[in-house]
């Protein structure tokens, strides 16, 4: 049975090896190779165990899907990060092991992040996205509208990220659309 909860400290192992195997299946063809395959258990999981210690007093949440007591599936969030003057949330992340995905889990999380985010009063979010990514198509189910663009460095390659937002996430938790 698959269960969404917040996470814990003693999840950092298993978010990281979702983030990196999660990395290496869907940058595969956008990212380069060499990049892919230095990506450190260890150091990631530094990162996390750090994330997951101060998330509470950053006002910033991580939610898992559990399956069978195995986690696959994590998205983060909190507060957008740049002080954009319109989308006062953020998805910073969320990822599912390729197994796993097309089975509704991107949209259980999403569920989890909004309704902790207009909690807090954060009304509207966005997210950045790969250009390339295939997820980009999964925002624009949820009616994410194109807002922005920039260029990111990734190894020796520069690529595109689009920011999808969502003026008013109250329409996401009205209709269920996640």
């Amino acid at each position: 049975m698959m269960i969404v909860r917040e996470a814990n400290l003693d999840d950092a192992l298993a978010i990281t090896k979702v983030h990196i195997d999660t990395w290496r299946t869907t940058y595969s063809e956008i990212l380069p190779k060499e990049y892919l395959a230095n990506l450190s258990y260890q150091q990631r999981e530094s990162h996390w165990k750090q994330m997951l210690s101060t998330a509470a007093e950053n006002n910033h949440f991580i939610y898992v899907v559990e399956n069978d007591g195995k986690i696959i599936a994590f998205a983060n969030g909190g507060a957008e990060r740049t002080n954009d003057p319109i989308y006062k949330g953020e998805i910073y992340a969320i990822y599912i092991l390729k197994a796993y995905q097309r089975q509704g889990l991107g949209r259980r999380l999403i569920q989890s992040l909004v309704k902790r985010l207009d909690g807090l009063g954060l009304e509207s979010m966005l997210v950045w996205v790969l250009a390339d990514n295939p997820a980009c198509k999964f925002y624009q189910a949820l009616y994410g509208e194109q807002i922005y663009t920039k260029q990111i460095q990734r190894g020796d390659r520069t690529l595109n990220e689009i920011a999808y937002g969502w003026k008013d996430i109250r329409v996401l938790i009205a209709e269920n659309n996640c």
